[in-house]
This record gives structure tokens, C-alpha cells and sequence, in this order.
């Protein structure tokens, strides 16, 4: 396969980027020796939200359960009534999800379902029709193409088109992706009930891991009442505990071109847009930033070396192990985590003969010059 590979180390000072279930900084276990974690989960909505910031015409894919909200908004274009376009795009992104019918519920008014918005539409608790009981993930295109597939079988009228009209909009999306989804081919589409449409994503990412050991450590923060005079009792209004680290990360990220490009994923783009869908998916991943906390520890900072990669042929190789015997120094980790990662890359390459057709990094090349250097093979 041709790769684009991406090999980051970024050092965060104090910071709680990723959070688990209490709130502490996620961690995990390797070589021994427990290491700050930032899961690919997060990793990746940031490089989603931050690509779609850079080229949005591009990358317009929406990860929701209100996608039937937008379908049914489609459907109302084509003429259809509201509380039928609501029930169709509800009971047919519904059959996405499931084998079995969706079950009828009882409901309050449908203006008032309209008027109100999701959550009001029905009794006892129930979710509103707009909303499905998990994530799809469309573009803003591919939202246009069901609603055309659902107005063809429904104005054809007949008994078969009434059934198969979750067959209907399938077809109507097509075997590939539109120019607007390059998020979507890049990250993956799973739909439980709807084969068609599941989609490998042609992006592959690591758990960023500390090249270190470390430990998480606790903030006691105190909030004053404002309004409090000095005749009332002393003390704060409230207080607590948030836990947070510092640590220095490598993370890993690759593009399989070869999957990205293929006739189910973006064929449908120019020579041009493939060029620019690249360029933004680089520099998102080299710049997104999670948000968690970042306004109150503020960790917004650039990585201290990036190592990018293009091969020709082969298979995607992390270079986590030049951390595996964690990282140890009085006078910084950042120095030597590079130094680490470029002298394992260096065995790497002799020992198993890898194939690198170019190979660039950042200080020594701009950021700029980076990526017109990697985005020059696609």
C-alpha cells in the first residue's frame, strides 16, 4: 500500500487532555511503567474538527443522532410534509440500525413535535423521532442522495418500492463517496444494518503515549463568592480536586492512499483535491489540539518534531518502541525522546530493509515545505 506515516513528539505541560470515567488523565501500562494516554478517540475529533476548520467544502461528514433531522429537513425541500418527511427519514435511517421495524410510540401533537424540537415529541420519557439511538455519520451530500433515493421509490407508488425503500436510498448514495466526505473516507463509517456503507477508514492512529513515567498529580482549587463582605464567614464557596500531568507524547498517524483513493472511498476527486484533501489531513493531525480543560490549563502547544514518511509499498510501523525502557532525564524529556525515536527509526530501517521513498521532518523543514514534500507523492 502507499503510506503517508506521521511520527509525533509533543511535550504538554500541565494538562488533563483526555479524561476517564472520574475525571483523571487517562494513563496506561508499557514497558513496565505506567504512561500518560491520549486515546485515538480523541485524537481523531480533533483532526475531524480541525480539517473541516481548513477545507470544509471537503470534509462536511456530521457524526450525530440527528441525522434524521436532516434528512427529513431534504425531504421538506422536495415538497414532502413535514410530519411525513420526519416519519420517513425516522423509520428509514432507523432500519440502518436494525433488522427489526422500529416500534410505534406514543406521541404528543406533531406540531408540537415540530414547534418544540427533539426530546418533546414523545410521552413517558421516550426519544423524539428526529433523534436515532446512535451515531450515523453522513455528509451533507450524502444526506441529499438518500433523500433523492427515498423521493424516487416513494413517487414510483408501488407495493415493492414501499418495501424496498431502505433499498432505495442505498442505491441512490451510490458505491462511492461524494467530493464532501473525504472525513468519512478517512475515518471510517461502521452502520450496523446497512453493509453497503460500511466503510474501512484509510486513516490509521495510535493511542498517544508518554515517552515516560508519569504520575498524575491533584489541583485543590477553591471558588470565592464575590459577594461575600468581610463580616461573613470566612472561607470558600466551594472546593475540589482536579487531577492532571505533564508529559511528553509520541503519537502515530497514516494514510493508506491506495484505500483513501479507491472506487468505494474518493475516486470521485481530482488530482488537485486529493492533493488538498491530503495537505489539510496532515496539518490537522500535526496541529488539532484536544480540548478538554484547555481553558482553564491551556496546553496549546505545537510538537517539538515530527517525522513524515511516504512509502510506496509496505505496511504501516508505529515507532513506539523506542520508548518501550521509559525516557529518563534531569534536564528535559524532549531532547532525548527525539534522539530515542530517530535512533530506533535508523535500526528500524536497516535491519528490516524498510522501503522510503521520502522521508522529511519538521524543525529541520517548515511546515509548509513539510507537507508540499509529503503531499508531492499523492
Amino acid at each position: 500500500m502507499k503510506l503517508i506515516e506521521l511520527h509525533i513528539v509533543q511535550s504538554f505541560p500541565v494538562s488533563c487532555l483526555n479524561r476517564d470515567d472520574v475525571g483523571a488523565p487517562k494513563t496506561a501500562v508499557f514497558g513496565g511503567s505506567v504512561r500518560a494516554r491520549i486515546s485515538s478517540q480523541c485524537l481523531k475529533r480533533a483532526i475531524r474538527r480541525s480539517a473541516r476548520e481548513m477545507l470544509a467544502a471537503s470534509f462536511a461528514g456530521s457524526r450525530t443522532r440527528k441525522a434524521a433531522e436532516d434528512l427529513a429537513e431534504a425531504l421538506v425541500r422536495k415538497s414532502w410534509p413535514e410530519a411525513e418527511a420526519r416519519r420517513m427519514a425516522d423509520d428509514v435511517l432507523h432500519s440502518f440500525l436494525a433488522k427489526e421495524a422500529k416500534k410505534e410510540k406514543k406521541r404528543k401533537n406533531v406540531q408540537k413535535d415540530a414547534d418544540d424540537g427533539a426530546g418533546e415529541g414523545a410521552d413517558d420519557g421516550a426519544e423524539s423521532s428526529s433523534t436515532t439511538s446512535t451515531l450515523l455519520y453522513f455528509s451533507t451530500s450524502e444526506i441529499e442522495l438518500l433523500a433523492e433515493g427515498i423521493h424516487a421509490a416513494s413517487k414510483a407508488g408501488s407495493e415493492k418500492a414501499a418495501k424496498n425503500i431502505k433499498d432505495a436510498a442505498l442505491k441512490s448514495l451510490g458505491k462511492g463517496l461524494p467530493k464532501d466526505a473525504a472525513d468519512i473516507g478517512i475515518f471510517g463509517r461502521m452502520v450496523a444494518n446497512a453493509p453497503e456503507i460500511t466503510l474501512e477508514g484509510a486513516g490509521m492512529f495510535s493511542h498517544a503515549l508518554s515517552s515516560h513515567k508519569t504520575d498524575n498529580d491533584l489541583d485543590f482549587w477553591t471558588a470565592v463568592d464575590d459577594e461575600k463582605t468581610l463580616s461573613e464567614a470566612a472561607g470558600a464557596a466551594n472546593m475540589g480536586v482536579a487531577e492532571f500531568n505533564s508529559a511528553c507524547y509520541y503519537r502515530y498517524a497514516a494514510l493508506n492512499l491506495d484505500l483513501l483513493f479507491d472506487e468505494r472511498h474518493l475516486a470521485a476527486l481530482d488530482p488537485n483535491e486529493r492533493k488538498q484533501v491530503v495537505d489539510a489531513f496532515i496539518r490537522a493531525t500535526i496541529l488539532a489540539m484536544p480540548t478538554a480543560r484547555q481553558n482553564s490549563m491551556n496546553a496549546h502547544v505545537p510538537p517539538s518534531y515530527v517525522l513524515g514518511l511516504y512509502k510506496d509499498r509496505g505496511q504501516p510501523m508505529q515507532l513506539v518502541n523506542a520508548f518501550e525502557k521509559a525516557i529518563w532525564a534531569r534536564d528535559g524529556l524532549v531532547a532525548k525522546s527525539v534522539e530515542a525515536l530517530r535512533v530506533h527509526h535508523e535500526d528500524l530501517k536497516k535491519t528490516w530493509s524498510i522501503p522510503i521513498v521520502a522521508e522529511t521532518a519538521i524543525p529541520d523543514a517548515t511546515l509548509n515545505e513539510f507537507c508540499a514534500e509529503l503531499v508531492s507523492h499523492v
